[in-house]
């Protein structure tokens, strides 16, 4: 209760983001989560493998409509997100200063960038083709065109050590290209993944192409690993031990798998993450005489 004002505090409540929408863990579990120093901050909700499930149901049945949409609308909707989080800034900027120990300045720097970089991948929709794809010379009377498509449903572990800029830099390029994502947040700083959910949610971004689960980390991985309709993995916040129990699961269905490598999440990106989940469509059309 507030000595000035005399009102009970009014802590917020996390839920997780599954097709648009914000159930609680379907086995009613919660976490405590707790700052850098071990003082709580809030209950996260504690997801289970039947979580992970629906979360796969959910970006799958929203893949064809993302996947399916122009590249240009794809970049509306991502700038669209940048300016909410704008918006949001402060609150971010206190989640993210809770969850690493930053000071406001530092943690402010890792928003602003996390802002920018969701600009920077949004401006790349309608580009990224034009790297990844092209005319191949051929011996014969006919074109030969390659095109980029999306893989399909990613699952995308968060980096451990970068609660919203690591969070935006997998998620981000993952969905520019049109894949659909489930996200295991940060185990121990779940908090600015669960409030950019909130941003999604309200956001033109459709509902599934992205879903964003907190708990632990193993326990959520090991069924997205073994799912049979996911098609790929991004590891960045898994450990070595994990890494590798995974790639054994994903080597069943032949999923893509982006191990993880030591990275500062705050140097230029590059487009290793945006070309990883990407497939080459090639088409033979005859050439008119």
């Amino acid at each position: 209760m507030s000595e000035l004002t005399g009102r009970l505090a009014v802590f917020k409540t996390y839920k997780l983001y599954v097709g648009g929408k914000f159930p609680r863990s379907e086995s009613g579990r919660v976490y405590e989560v707790t700052d850098s120093k071990g003082t709580w901050l809030a209950n996260a909700p504690l997801a289970s493998r039947k979580d992970a499930r629906d979360a796969v149901v959910a970006a799958r049945k929203a893949f064809g409509g993302w996947s399916g949409a122009t590249a240009y609308n794809r970049g509306q909707i991502l700038y669209r997100v940048a300016e909410m989080l704008e918006g949001r800034r402060d609150q971010f900027t206190a989640e993210v200063a809770a969850a690493e120990g930053l000071s406001k300045a530092k943690a402010a720097a890792q928003v602003d960038a996390a802002i920018d970089r969701w600009v920077w991948y949004a401006g790349w929709s309608d580009k990224v083709a034009q790297i990844a794809g092209g005319a191949n010379p051929v011996a014969g009377p006919y074109f030969n065109l390659s095109a980029p498509e999306p893989t399909g449903v990613v699952a995308v572990l968060a980096p451990q050590d970068s609660s919203f800029l690591g969070l935006v830099s997998v998620i981000a390029p993952a969905i520019v290209t049109g894949n659909t994502v489930v996200v295991a947040a940060a185990e121990n700083a779940p908090l600015p993944a669960l409030s950019l959910a909130e941003v999604l949610a309200t956001s033109d971004l459709p509902g599934g192409v992205v879903n964003i689960l907190s708990g632990r980390t193993a326990e959520l991985a090991a069924p997205l690993a073994a799912h049979q309709d996911v098609n790929a993995l991004d590891l960045a916040g898994a450990d070595p031990a994990l890494t590798k129990d995974l790639e054994t699961a994903a080597a069943d269905n032949l999923k893509r798998v982006l191990r993880p490598t030591p990275q500062a999440w705050t140097a230029d990106p590059g487009t290793t993450r945006l070309l990883a989940f990407l497939e080459t469509k090639t088409v033979w059309h005859p050439m008119g005489v």
